[in-house]
């Protein structure tokens, strides 16, 4: 499996998988399978509830001496109920439980956003609105570099950040994110984000690379995997339209983590190393960007919603 080098040395497999909005029981197999494909690197979440899942997946192929371990980078994220730095190692823990496992290979703050506390991982005013508090994620930020100094987690990084606030925590972090992990596509391409990481030694990791056509995409959202332009280059270099998107987005410098339940999708999205798009054909897939956002976090009137500036 090819990987990058993040800012601490520490390999990172530079295809993913994306277990958000699996069905109940969905997890362990697609973990399973994807693992057998030659998969190593998953990502989920304590928002997903798939947690548990997704460490039987990885533990049933470790017991079957499929792979060890070290193999395996696995991602997870601080949910936006657990801000407080107080609570960062204490909501660490509980998803290492979950996982079953014995450390996790990133943690990612979900969202700069502060919801506020308790057991509504949603919680709503009386008119529907999320309620979001007053918690510097600078704060939750220190509460991270707790976890990694007490050996929960091996690296950590943020999601849903701008360059704003990528710029204060870099100001204030004594352990640095490795990686922002935010949506980016053809329609979505992140150049501007993506250069302002790179200078910064952070990896973007890329949600939704497809456009998620299975999950949060409504029907009139414009999906990428009918773009005239990307089914001409898929004609072209006899690759499906996905092949075509992933292969992109890992020349764009990211690393995509496309999400499938299905065998022969996971298998397909595999094959994307035996190819390279030229120069050309990759600049007229940057041409194709019209900054549309399909995933968009709640909490748009709270002062740390991400996404009021240009990047």
């Amino acid at each position: 499996m090819y990987s990058v080098k993040l800012n601490n040395n520490c390999d990172f497999p530079v295809l993913g998988i994306n277990t958000y909005a699996t069905k109940q029981g969905e997890a362990e197999q697609l973990v399973k399978d994807a693992i057998d494909i030659g998969y190593r690197h998953f990502d989920t979440a304590m928002i997903y509830r798939n947690e548990k899942e997704v460490g039987a997946g990885i533990k049933a192929k470790i017991a079957e001496g499929v792979v060890k371990r070290e193999d395996i980078f696995l991602t997870t994220k601080l949910w936006s109920t657990y801000h407080r730095r107080e609570k960062v190692v204490e909501t660490c823990k509980k998803s290492l439980s979950e996982l079953g496992l014995e450390y996790i290979d990133l943690y990612l703050i979900h969202t700069p956003i502060a919801y506020k506390e308790g057991d509504d991982l949603f919680p709503k005013d009386s008119n529907g609105k999320i309620q979001t508090i007053d918690v510097d994620y600078v704060d939750t930020w220190k509460g991270m570099e707790e976890c990694v100094k007490l050996g929960l987690v091996k690296n950590i990084g943020l999601s849903n950040f701008n360059s704003q606030q990528i710029e204060r925590v870099l100001q204030a972090a004594t352990i640095k994110p490795v990686v922002n992990q935010v949506e980016c596509h053809p329609y979505l391409n992140q150049s501007k984000l993506i250069a302002f990481c790179k200078e910064r030694g952070i990896v973007i990791t890329a949600y939704s690379p497809l456009g998620s056509p299975n999950a949060i995409a409504k029907q009139t959202t414009p999906a990428p995997l009918q773009d005239p332009k990307l089914l001409q280059l898929a004609k072209k270099y006899n690759k499906s339209v996905a092949q075509i998107i992933l292969r992109y987005l890992i020349q764009h410098g990211t690393v995509p983590i496309p999400k499938s339940s299905n065998r022969k999708r996971l298998q397909e999205n595999f094959d994307i190393f035996d190819f390279e798009i030229s120069k050309e054909d990759k600049a007229a897939i940057d041409a194709l960007n019209i900054n549309i956002r399909i995933c968009d976090p709640s909490g748009k009137d709270d002062k740390n919603y991400p996404f009021n500036i240009e990047y």
